[in-house]
């Protein structure tokens, strides 16, 4: 095996697809709550879904998991999917979203590289909402590397964005 590979510029996730227990209650979670569009269903048993015209960003399914009980937390899996929105008033778009429904999260962090709150789907899947700042405003170490730092994201301050 080649050991000085590097996965081109331009190669990107192109989708997430999730075992779900009800393919209805996740919809009503991705398509009614967080707005994603249906692109296409397979029976009653997969949907696919996305945003601003993309074939699927996720696909969910219930081939495997109809009616089961969620993924232990402990063990190996997916942590989460991380949905990127363009700009911070976005992000405080779906946050109002979310506090006017209440929908609970389960974090609201800045990360000096973006900012993200996180929730969990109704099947226990963690979902990951945030935007990226300017490459040019990334903090960074002494040795030019990314200082990625965890701290509370101040959601009045995110709310603001809707003011302006």
């Amino acid at each position: 095996m080649e050991t000085n590979y590097i996965i081109p510029d331009g190669a990107r996730i192109g989708h997430v697809h999730l075992k779900v227990a009800d393919l209805q209650r996740a919809l009503a979670f991705y398509s009614g709550l967080l707005g994603f569009e249906i692109t296409t269903m397979y029976g009653e048993q997969a949907a696919f879904i996305s945003a601003g015209g993309y074939h699927h960003h996720i696909g969910l399914n219930t081939w495997h998991s109809k009616d089961m009980p969620h993924a232990p937390r402990e063990g190996v899996g997916l942590y989460h999917t991380a949905i990127v929105y363009p700009e911070r008033k976005d992000l405080a778009k779906i946050f109002k979203r979310l506090r006017t429904s209440g929908y609970p999260l389960t974090g609201a962090s800045d990360h000096g590289v973006s900012e993200a709150l996180y929730l969990d789907d109704p099947d226990g899947n963690g979902v990951e909402l945030y935007w990226d700042r300017a490459p040019e405003l990334w903090p960074q170490k002494a040795d030019g590397s990314l200082e990625m730092y965890t701290r509370p994201l101040d959601l009045q301050d995110l709310l603001s964005e809707l003011e302006i």
